[in-house]
């Protein structure tokens, strides 16, 4: 069992042996690694369903063949492509991970993953938001839901807004790794 010892002492006073123990610098204490963080089961399933959102997202909107007539769609197709091959990226490490039986505690790693998932959950709720303002000015305001696919549009939008409840927990999975190094 991997128990730390604790010990205090003064800045600036070598540690001193007392009645023949031995001083051993033990490694520090770190929390056990929580389901979501980078190298665990949880994170390679927040991974694939964060792909499966994303490429279902982006199948829906380029199958339409109007998406071309707002720019925030051609967004949520740029954001959804990007998320899902991040994501597709990312869930492949993490099985290796899993598989080959290491952990990625790497600060260096982490930290990619964590400015990547901030960057990626960033683009792809900003795009859904684009495009949920557009579906309802197309559908509500204009009345086009008519001549437009306005069922294929919310759709999109709402697999584009599951894909970043998805991906927010594993930036702040990262994050919070990252943070308590």
């Amino acid at each position: 069992m991997g128990v730390t010892q604790g010990a205090v002492h003064p800045v600036g006073t070598p540690l001193e042996l007392t009645d023949g123990a031995v001083n051993v610098l033990m490694p520090r204490a770190r929390m056990k690694d929580l389901q979501g963080m980078p190298g665990t089961i949880g994170g390679v399933a927040l991974r694939v369903l964060q792909f499966i959102f994303a490429g279902w997202a982006l199948t829906v909107m380029a199958t339409t063949s109007d998406f071309a007539s707002a720019t925030a769609f051609c967004y949520l197709v740029a954001a959804a492509s990007l998320q899902s091959l991040w994501s597709l990226i990312l869930a492949i490490i993490d099985a290796y991970a899993l598989l080959v039986g290491c952990q990625l505690c790497n600060t260096n790693v982490v930290s990619v993953f964590t400015i990547g998932d901030g960057v990626t959950s960033t683009l792809t709720f900003a795009a859904a938001s684009a495009s949920a303002g557009i579906t309802v000015l197309i559908g509500n305001d204009l009345g086009g839901c008519g001549k437009n696919h306005c069922t294929q549009f919310e759709t999109a939008t709402a697999m584009a807004f599951l894909c970043w409840f998805t991906a927010m927990p594993s930036f702040l999975f990262n994050f919070w790794s990252l943070a308590s190094r």
